[in-house]
């Protein structure tokens, strides 16, 4: 079931509405605040998982979805794809913690029309927000300069990961692996069968050329510690 917003001013107030998919109350709190202190922006909806977003999302079609890639117990980057296919009228922003490039990169192919990280400020959350209500693509500046760099030199920004050369699903069980999760836990925090994980296993490890599942589960490791150092 989807969660209840705050009370939303009447459509006749000229508000957009905003529907908000995060694991975390305390940030779909801060951000129903701060909204709700927009004259032309309205929290209309929120979530904390996939399945709760797409329920709220088709039943009130919201003009702006902000979706954290990172949810509970499903995968925000499966989400915006689902909306693209499903809700082409709502504009999703993604505010993340996430600033590595490859994540930047697969939203913005999934569907979103802007990134923006969560350490930003509340003026720039906004700025993202009526950007993308726009129809314009919004990212920061840095991304952006690099963005146009790599683009003119014919590259991904992400050409150095090793992470790259995986499809959006293996990423997200190589990332689980890295956290210590086991097979079993990734298929049910994935909602597919052990069987279907470990196939995308032994594609991870041909891909990244790993000889083993120990190997594979040191490289996962390695990798999602080296994201997180600092």
């Amino acid at each position: 079931m989807t969660m209840p917003a705050h009370p939303v001013p009447s459509p006749e107030a000229g508000r957009k509405t905003v529907f908000l998919v995060d694991d975390h109350p305390l940030v779909r709190e801060w951000l129903t605040n701060l909204i709700h202190q927009q004259p032309d922006l309205a929290v209309c909806g929120e979530a904390e998982n996939g399945p709760q977003a797409m329920h709220g999302i088709l039943d009130l079609k919201p003009d702006v979805a902000i979706v954290d890639i990172g949810l509970k117990d499903s995968s925000g980057l499966e989400l915006i794809k689902d909306l693209k296919r499903c809700c082409p009228a709502t504009a999703v922003l993604v505010l993340s913690m996430h600033e590595e490039a490859h994540y930047i990169e697969r939203a913005l192919r999934a569907g979103a029309r802007g990134y923006i990280m969560k350490r930003e400020s509340t003026r720039k959350v906004i700025t993202a927000i009526h950007q993308v209500l726009q129809g314009k693509l919004y990212v920061n500046e840095e991304i952006a300069a690099a963005m146009a760099a790599q683009f003119v030199e014919g590259k991904t920004l992400a050409t150095h990961s090793p992470a790259e050369q995986l499809s959006d699903r293996e990423l997200e069980v190589f990332e689980l692996l890295g956290q210590g999760r086991g097979t079993r836990q990734i298929a049910e925090t994935l909602r597919v069968s052990v069987k279907t994980v470990q196939a995308y296993c032994a594609r991870i490890k041909d891909k990244l050329n790993l000889g083993s599942a120990t190997e594979l589960l040191r490289e996962a490791v390695r990798w999602h510690e080296s994201r997180n150092a600092g």
